[in-house]
């Protein structure tokens, strides 16, 4: 069967997030602004018949890094071979550049097949938001007020490349709260809550420490209606972050694999308390 693909026009990014969201990844509601900024050429549509039937995110990080995210076939168009097609499209858009993504539980073979290799696991916590007492007063601060650079700075140290387009539609995206941890002048930590199709979730949250980890996280849910669902993707391989869930009352809901095709990229990952989205990396 016939499958044409091409490029998603900035007003479609509704598409591709309708697509996640049927998949129950439970996307932002403001999500498709700030993906479409990383790459505007990175997120292909796939048609039969003139009608949507899937979607990939091949999103190109300068010139040596990449992201497969959004991978999504309907389902009465699985079996067909237009999940192939979608696929080779947006791994021959990336090639020769590391390629990272998460993968569900029920493709991770065809991945492997594919060269990629698991780096860690994954997994979503949700909880509840509850009242909580006053931040400490002087070291969190709305991330707004923080110099775009030292974000940007930390934000390289826990992600494998530059991604300032992003990151600044990221933190100023409408429905979201952000916060950042000051220690004088100095970055300790740093997280975004968004409102998402069912409650909120955090993504990222970056921190020197775990107390510090836990006091953003507090923090942030103190911006959303107590007894709201609040979500946080959490880097198993960083066993502080696991226990920093379990020890708010979360419980795991879901599990992904973050793979590699390529040399795993550094990463200070015992500083990630939760990651940006599942979606792109």
């Amino acid at each position: 069967m016939d499958l044409h693909i091409r490029t998603l026009r900035p007003n479609e990014m509704r598409l591709a997030i309708d697509f996640a969201a049927l998949e129950g990844w439970n996307p932002g509601l403001h999500d498709g602004v700030c993906f479409h900024a990383a790459d505007p050429e990175g997120f292909l549509i796939g048609e039969h018949e003139g009608k949507p039937v899937g979607c990939i995110a091949a999103v190109r990080y300068e010139a040596h890094f990449g992201f497969i995210g959004f991978y999504v076939v309907a389902p009465p168009w699985r079996g067909k071979g237009f999940g192939l097609k979608l696929w080779q499209a947006g791994m021959a858009r990336l090639e020769g550049r590391v390629i990272g993504l998460d993968g569900v539980p029920a493709q991770q073979d065809n991945y492997r097949r594919s060269g990629f290799t698991l780096a860690w696991n994954n997994a979503r916590f949700a909880g509840v938001a509850r009242p909580a007492g006053q931040a400490v007063a002087g070291q969190i601060v709305p991330l707004s007020s923080v110099d775009f650079k030292l974000i940007r700075g930390d934000d390289r140290r826990v992600f494998p490349a530059a991604r300032d387009e992003f990151l600044r539609a990221w933190i100023g995206m409408p429905d979201a709260t952000g916060l950042a941890w000051m220690e004088r002048k100095r970055l300790a930590g740093w997280g975004m809550i968004r409102r998402c199709r069912e409650g909120h979730k955090i993504g990222p949250l970056v921190a020197d420490s775990r107390d510090v980890a836990k006091s953003l996280y507090l923090a942030l849910c103190r911006s959303v209606p107590v007894g709201d669902t609040v979500f946080l993707d959490v880097p198993l391989r960083n066993a502080e972050a696991a226990t920093l869930a379990t020890s708010l009352g979360m419980q795991r809901v879901f599990e992904t694999a973050r793979m590699y095709a390529g040399a795993t990229p550094a990463c200070e990952i015992e500083r990630v308390f939760g990651v940006t989205s599942f979606e792109l990396g």
